[in-house]
């Protein structure tokens, strides 16, 4: 797992973002349990309260479950609700950057292509 210092994302949201992918992808199978806290935080040269927001955020969306004195494991994943609540995310996302674009008077066509370029990337 890379973290970085200057992307302007927290660490934590790193964290849990590259955990969330790799259970959604099937990396971690369901009932295996992610690397210790200490652990991790260790491998990052992190602080473990760092590495603990991240897990009780996975936690908190339902994709791992905390187990006293053994750690976090994955859950069985309902793939389909997943994708619904990713989809709503996209959906709030995209209609706050057309509102932003409205604001600073950019066309729905610049705004078209504004999207079509970055699917490019």
């Amino acid at each position: 797992m890379r973290i970085s210092q200057t992307s302007g994302i927290p660490i934590y949201q790193q964290i849990a973002d590259s955990f969330r992918q790799d259970i959604l992808t099937g990396k971690f199978q369901e009932g295996e349990y992610l690397p210790s806290i200490r652990g991790l935080a260790k491998e990052l040269k992190i602080s473990v309260i760092t590495t603990m927001k991240a897990y009780e955020q996975l936690q908190a969306e339902g994709l791992v479950t905390a187990v006293q004195g053994k750690g976090f494991y994955v859950n069985e994943q309902n793939r389909e609700m997943l994708k619904e609540q990713h989809l709503r995310k996209v959906e709030e996302s995209l209609l706050e950057a057309i509102r932003s674009g409205r604001l600073a008077g950019i066309s729905d066509e610049e705004l078209k292509n504004m999207l079509s370029e970055l699917l490019l990337l």
